[in-house]
């Protein structure tokens, strides 16, 4: 095999680099495809948002806020002054306060049925829709609006639904007025900068992987201690990993203090953060996964005293069994793909290619074990 003509102290700069970089775009990578994963898919959002609203904290916090919504743009004194006899009448005003903790609960247990849960989905399916429509410079539909050149998202119709059951429904959407209910997504100096981020990443994200693995690869090929290097890859995705999860955790709290205030707000909008990073947290499950394995096979190809009695122990059913011995390793990486622990196993690109990484990994090592043994004695 051809290799370069290079000092060593050149090589170890180029393959210090080459680690480097392969490290730094593997942070990267994953941050844009949960990205990816979890803003731009919309089965992905939906399926967040599902989530979200079987939260207590959350669905908690939504009821507050439609609640708000309904007192802020119908006034709850004169619908019940309406319903009272007019010697009673003064006691509308009392009642309407006294009833706002029972209506947020009667909101909590309406969000939990059925047919408004699909509701939610539908809401969302629709808006994400909408939304990437409109990231990707397309004709966009009614689920949001432009208006003063700001993306919003209009709750309307759920604010409407809440309004019948709890009666007071009646006209309800032509009484409401025309921000009620609305979340700005975008503001209007911000969509240009959001569809140049929503092309760049969909970009990135099918060649980064691929980039990262060739910088690795390449720091290898020109290790003088190929061995050593594979095992500082392994450690690389390990601490990638964790520092994925410390993102998490440090990002959450501080968008978590920026912008809630209060203690019910708090869990809800924790809650929230856990749940839209669950996708980011199964990256970085994933990426300890790889760099604990890469840590097991270079330990097992190395020097250790266990590692050479393992490899000498396995080498007769690796050498006079090997169809065998890959039918094992086959139908334990299928069990593993029918499990599907992290991302990268739930599509045929991932599976394919941690299934090459995986055979030539396993051949690598048959290749060393075997050479720990002398070659059966033959016979005349």
């Amino acid at each position: 095999m051809w290799e370069p003509d290079l000092s060593p102290r050149t090589r170890t700069i180029l393959v210090w680099t080459l680690l480097g970089l392969g490290t730094l775009i593997v942070l990267v990578g994953s941050l844009t495809l949960w990205v990816k994963r979890q803003a731009l898919d919309t089965d992905s959002w939906v399926d967040t948002s599902t989530q979200l609203l079987a939260d207590d904290e959350v669905r908690q916090a939504l009821s507050v806020y439609l609640v708000d919504q309904l007192y802020a743009n119908v006034d709850p004194q004169e619908a019940l002054a309406q319903g009272l006899p007019p010697n009673l009448q003064g006691l509308a005003a009392p009642l309407a306060g006294a009833l706002r903790e029972p209506t947020v609960r009667a909101v909590d247990a309406f969000l939990q049925r059925p047919r408004v849960q699909q509701l939610w989905e539908e809401v969302n399916r629709r808006a994400h829709e909408a939304l990437l429509r409109l990231l990707n410079d397309e004709p966009r539909i009614e689920a949001l609006s432009t208006a003063g050149g700001d993306v919003t998202l209009d709750l309307r119709p759920l604010l409407v639904q809440v309004g019948e059951a709890l009666g007071i429904g009646e006209q309800l959407d032509t009484r409401l007025p025309p921000d009620a209910a609305q979340f700005t997504i975008l503001r209007s100096d911000q969509l240009e900068a959001a569809q140049d981020g929503v092309k760049i990443v969909k970009v990135g994200s099918s060649l980064i992987v691929f980039l990262a693995l060739l910088l690795f690869a390449a720091a290898v090929w020109l290790a003088s201690r190929r061995r050593e290097t594979l095992r500082t890859v392994g450690v690389a995705l390990l601490l990638v990993g964790i520092l994925l999860f410390v993102i998490r955790r440090v990002a959450g709290n501080y968008i978590v203090d920026a912008l809630a205030s209060g203690e019910p707000i708090r869990d809800a909008a924790s809650s929230t953060w856990l749940i839209g990073t669950t996708l980011l947290a199964q990256v970085a499950w994933a990426l300890v996964l790889y760099g604990i394995v890469l840590l097991i096979g270079t330990w097992f190809s190395g020097p250790a005293g266990y590692a050479t009695r393992a490899r000498v122990w396995l080498a007769p059913t690796l050498r006079d069994r090997a169809g065998i011995a890959w039918a094992v390793l086959g139908g334990l990486y299928l069990l593993l793909v029918l499990w599907a622990p992290v991302p990268a196993l739930q599509n045929w690109v991932g599976v394919l290619l941690l299934g090459g990484l995986v055979a030539l990994g396993f051949e690598a090592f048959r290749r060393i074990a075997l050479g720990d043994v002398p070659p059966p004695a033959r016979t005349a």
